[in-house]
């Protein structure tokens, strides 16, 4: 299974929970455990919540057999400066670390998009 998602909502912190509701829908779909629902749900508010403000932010979701790829952005340098340090601090690096697989800075047309990957249960259990 291979689904793709792509949601634009306003950046104001009343619109995220929009977010929230298709990635819910989309984890039951997609047949996610709680655990992988909650870590995705964790790692896209943390994105949400650098910006607010009124322009759009554009969300995408992959959805494949063994983990879900999300792009969230554009947002300026600055807001996402700190992913690409080795900082210690609990921040946003800190938070897509312990609940993301893996994740990445993207940039185009002068803008930073986030992209992070979170296997499901079922292909990490296969990978014990």
């Amino acid at each position: 299974m291979s689904d793709a998602i792509r949601l634009v909502v306003p950046a104001q912190e009343d619109f995220r929970q929009i977010a929230h509701l298709v990635l819910g829908g989309l984890g039951v779909r997609a047949g996610l455990t709680y655990d992988d629902l909650d870590d995705l749900q964790t790692a896209l508010d943390a994105l949400l919540g650098c910006r607010d403000d009124s322009g759009d932010m554009h969300i995408q979701f992959d959805v494949h057999d063994d983990s879900v790829r999300s792009t969230v952005g554009p947002f300026d340098e600055s807001q996402v400066d700190e992913l690409e340090s080795d900082s210690t601090a609990l921040g946003l690096r800190r938070v897509l670390e312990t609940v993301a697989d893996g994740f990445e800075v993207e940039r185009r047309d002068g803008d930073a998009w986030v992209v992070f990957t979170k296997r499901t249960n079922a292909t990490a259990e296969a990978a014990s």
